[in-house]
């Protein structure tokens, strides 16, 4: 499923930002890009994630889409998932992980 921003859908919101070297930069989106594809995009709740690379390369962001909190809580408990996320941290200097909801969306008219 896409991505859909709007205050009305039922999901929970997980924006991680991850501090990195610029060196280290590509392979954190490709260790989140395969961890989505291979695991997370797999179990129940998940409703899509995008991965974002800052233009100056010591940043990535982790904006993920769940059906509810306790969905996310239960990735973060599975076995499967655990080693993806330790691999993350292991590449991130530094990793901000907080949950979200939409509050207002403002598109073009």
């Amino acid at each position: 499923m896409a991505t859909t921003i709007d205050p009305a859908q039922p999901v929970v919101t997980l924006i991680n930002v991850f501090t990195v070297r610029p060196e280290r930069q590509a392979d954190l989106v490709g260790l989140l890009t395969s961890a989505t594809e291979e695991v997370m995009a797999d179990l129940p709740g998940f409703v899509s994630a995008n991965i974002h690379a800052s233009t100056d390369g010591v940043r990535v962001v982790n904006y993920a889409q769940w059906a509810s909190a306790e969905a996310l809580q239960a990735m973060l408990a599975n076995p499967a998932a655990q080693p993806h996320m330790a691999a993350a941290a292991e590449l991130a200097e530094s990793f901000e992980p907080h949950l979200y909801v939409v509050a207002s969306v403002h598109p073009l008219a």
